[in-house]
């Protein structure tokens, strides 16, 4: 049983999820201990569970520790099962991680599955249904994924009450990842959505986007939902080029007027612009997993203490290193040949 500490590095919620899905596809047991020990909140909350009951079902495996505050947990998988899934959070956690935890054993499974995950699709510190469609898909659709991302119902943090659905076919014919480069710009967007609040919100972030990234009116769009459960708001920069869609993603909260919200996602889409690199800080944690299947390249403008966690999590599965080389002070190359599973 492979022992992890999961208090190292940043000390979240991606030491589990990696772990549970790694430990799925190589069929080792697992047993974390000190999980979130750095968060307020120490332990599992509903999300993490929800993650943990998702992998438990797919692979029928053998779990204890699995409830609510538990800061120990142990996995024992049994081979991955195809087949129709559907989970609930129960809150405003993120559907998207819950999905980033299941997508990749169920892609080692002998046939097609659907999930159908509901809880959070826009909530803070996690990626949007945006990010996911528009920007991870296709990046690992250069590996050969054959998957499909649906957005059923928008839900805001803290009201939640979205929904989505992912059709997962067998990763039959795997192909490393090559993504040095973004290509030449064709187009950018900022797409401000906003339920249930005041049209101001939108009109004072996309004023903002105007302001600090120069983007013309007609690249700015405000989106007013009426069907979401409760109050939110989400602003997503969009950067389209040849070889990669980034997507920046700014949430409103109760603590942060919707000008800072604005600001800060444009502060980290000028980041990523200034530099060379292909996918920006985010994109380069979603795929370490993938990178290490499968081998290939790609470079960041950001080698985060997450994404230096998430390395470790992986070589403590799979027997692969990771190099990476600074190709300047914004710019990083990470490759790796990937192993054979």
């Amino acid at each position: 049983m492979i022992q992890i500490d999961a208090s190292q590095g940043e000390g979240g919620g991606q030491i589990l999820r990696t772990a549970l899905a790694l430990s799925i596809i190589t069929q080792q047991a697992v047993r974390l201990k000190n999980i979130r020990a750095k968060r307020s909140k120490p332990g599992l909350m509903r999300q993490h569970l929800t993650c943990v009951k998702a992998a438990q079902a797919i692979s029928n495996a053998q779990v204890s520790g699995d409830s609510l505050g538990s800061t120990e947990l142990s996995f024992t998988p049994n081979a991955v099962q195809a087949g129709e899934y559907a989970f609930a959070i129960g809150t405003a956690g993120s559907c998207a991680l819950v999905l980033q935890t299941i997508l990749w054993p169920l892609l080692f499974a002998e046939g097609a599955s659907t999930v159908s995950i509901e809880g959070g699709t826009h909530v803070p510190m996690s990626p949007s249904f945006e990010f996911l469609e528009y920007s991870f898909l296709p990046a690992i659709q250069k590996m050969q994924v054959d998957a499909e991302f649906e957005l059923l119902k928008h839900g805001f943090y803290p009201g939640g009450g979205g929904k989505l659905r992912a059709s997962i076919k067998p990763w039959r014919e795997k192909s490393a990842l090559d993504l040095q480069e973004r290509g030449e710009r064709i187009s950018q967007h900022g797409l401000c959505l906003i339920a249930n609040l005041d049209h101001s919100v939108a009109a004072t972030q996309l004023k903002e986007v105007q302001r600090y990234l120069n983007w013309n009116e007609e690249d700015l769009i405000h989106q007013g939902l009426r069907n979401s459960h409760g109050v939110g708001n989400a602003l997503l920069l969009n950067v389209q080029s040849s070889q990669h869609t980034e997507i920046v993603t700014g949430y409103g909260v109760k603590s942060r007027s919707s000008g800072l919200v604005a600001q800060q996602a444009c502060d980290e889409m000028k980041h990523y612009l200034a530099s060379q690199a292909a996918v920006g800080e985010h994109m380069a944690d979603q795929l370490l997993i993938p990178l290490a299947l499968a081998g290939g390249v790609f470079t960041t403008n950001v080698i985060s203490e997450h994404f230096k966690t998430n390395c470790n999590i992986i070589q403590a599965f799979l027997n692969v290193n990771f190099g990476i080389e600074k190709i300047d002070a914004h710019c990083f190359k990470v490759q790796t040949k990937g192993c054979i599973i």
